[in-house]
């Protein structure tokens, strides 16, 4: 897996993943669920806060995924859950360079850290 200093890492090739269509990848020992949704690009972590379930497995529809498990529902932009209206998934950003697909990594910050800021 390639990487670039600004914490960049090539995830695939931009035809591995279909339109309206997901795929899981390990990233530097994060497992990373990576959607193709309206002609865009959205990576979260790849397991439902609920139970554990696979998102990438889950329905996607008016930008939420829908886990296949309990059908916990979250925002792909943001990793909000849907129904509480809470941020429960990590979201990292993603973007098409040419034929491959980048993800870049960054630390989380808890809600108490920003709040100290």
């Amino acid at each position: 897996m390639n990487q670039q200093p600004s914490g960049w890492y090539r995830v695939c090739d931009a035809d591995a993943v279909a339109e309206e269509q997901a795929a899981e990848f390990v990233v530097e020992g994060q497992v990373i669920a990576l959607f193709r949704h309206q002609q865009q690009w959205y990576a979260l972590d790849a397991m439902c806060a609920h139970q554990g379930g696979p998102l990438a497995k889950g329905t996607v529809a008016h930008g939420c995924v829908t886990c296949p498990w309990h059908g916990w529902q979250y925002e792909l932009a943001s990793g909000r859950q849907t129904i509480h209206n809470q941020k429960l998934i990590e979201t990292y950003p993603a973007e098409q360079r040419g034929e491959a697909v980048w993800i870049q990594l960054q630390p989380a910050q808890s809600e108490t850290e920003n709040s100290h800021e």
